[in-house]
């Protein structure tokens, strides 16, 4: 197992156990065959377990199987506190007991706000207590280090990075989100600034690995490096020095032992031009069915009325390159769950964005395209609730 440190010198396994998609028997976590697949992780090096207070039965199986074979200490856990659920300090405080309850534990190593949308969500939380209550818990010694997780555009990412002098954070990147999402550009002007970057979905859900187009597997197979689609993914985040640690939601011990190889011989510098310019073609490959040529650079944005275009692009393509229902959860996440709405339907056709688009995309209609696409009446009618019930992430 290679090992990238973090703000404080400790040393994380590159590869982390994402705990979200625990083995299931009959509708419920199999704890025996999780304890067989986290001892082994543990056992290959793996020492960064991620989960989340909203992953159902996950922070209470990770606590059961740790405290049963004494190995708390081994391991870094890493939780979040879904603060979109927070009304006020004394909210915190009832949440967090609950999850070291679950986790039998008396302090968590790596603690996220769980996705943290921008500035003004953190002044939220700000203004009900939270950093003065994050404080605490690290002088106690009950949070360990404090981050955030983040699904959205890279401007907003960089905001964020700036708006606390946070320990670490953690956003979604593969080859296709380079310039999507917070996308390379937030990797590293994260690093610059000393965080430590998790890294969660680097394929995407599988669909970089179960979900390719056979062109894209042509390009795999005539290539004369002969790994994986797999490999080459993570191979592809961990040539970057930027990235510290990156998690796998494993749940077979075949694809445990699949990665913990792939994670013990990645290094940084591994890949040359002649890979790069392979995992190009692929992307290229991937990219033929979308519908919108948008690369993601952002020159189109800020939209004055707050569109996420490059956001809308990467689902409306998504939808057509991948997966209908991925795509509209992402989007509807990125721009419904915000409490000022991203969502293309806000366009008034000004056309400021297409006059500073390097594709020379007719953005404006695009976006009338990708609206009747992603903003049916699912859409509709959950936005509506999210306003009503004010549980803007």
């Amino acid at each position: 197992m290679n090992y990238r440190k973090d703000k404080y010198g400790n040393d994380l396994s590159v590869l982390g156990y994402g705990c979200m998609r625990f083995p299931q028997k009959m509708g419920k976590i199999n704890m025996e065959e999780t304890e067989k697949q986290i001892l082994q992780a543990i056992s290959g090096g793996v020492n960064y377990f991620d989960t989340a207070y909203i992953y159902p039965g996950s922070e209470s199986a990770l606590g059961e199987i740790l405290e049963k074979n004494g190995l708390r200490e081994k391991i870094h856990i890493a939780t979040k506190l879904p603060h979109y659920l927070i009304k006020s300090r004394a909210g915190m405080e009832k949440l967090f007991a609950e999850e070291l309850r679950r986790l039998r534990t008396d302090y968590v190593d790596y603690y996220l706000m769980h996705m943290l949308t921008n500035v003004e969500a953190w002044e939220r939380l700000k203004a009900i207590g939270m950093l003065e209550w994050l404080q605490e818990k690290k002088a106690s010694g009950q949070i360990r280090q404090i981050g955030f997780s983040y699904h959205g555009n890279s401007e907003a990412f960089c905001r964020l990075v700036d708006a606390h002098d946070w320990d670490f954070c953690m956003i979604q990147y593969n080859y296709m989100d380079e310039n999507s999402q917070a996308g390379r550009k937030g990797l590293q002007y994260a690093h610059a600034r000393g965080l430590p970057v998790m890294i969660m979905e680097p394929l995407r859900g599988g669909r970089l690995v179960n979900r390719l187009p056979e062109d894209a597997l042509k390009i795999f197979r005539d290539y004369p490096r002969h790994f994986t689609p797999a490999h080459w993914a993570f191979r592809w985040l961990w040539n970057q020095e930027e990235v510290t640690c990156v998690l796998s939601g494993m749940n077979s011990e075949e694809m445990i032992r699949d990665n913990l190889d792939t994670a013990s011989d990645a290094k940084a510098g591994d890949l040359g031009e002649a890979d790069e310019e392979m995992l190009a073609r692929v992307v290229g490959a991937i990219n033929a069915r979308m519908k919108v040529g948008c690369t993601g650079c952002g020159y189109c944005m800020p939209c004055p009325k707050q569109v996420d275009i490059p956001g809308t692009f990467a689902a409306y393509n998504r939808m057509y390159a991948e997966n209908k229902f991925s795509a509209f959860k992402e989007y509807f996440m990125c721009t419904a769950l915000r409490k000022n709405s991203t969502a293309a339907s806000n366009c008034i056709g000004c056309g400021k964005c297409e006059s500073h688009c390097p594709q020379h995309i007719d953005i404006r209609q695009q976006l009338k395209n990708a609206q009747k696409d992603l903003e049916g009446p699912i859409y509709r009618v959950g936005a509506a609730l999210v306003k009503k019930m004010k549980i803007h992430f």
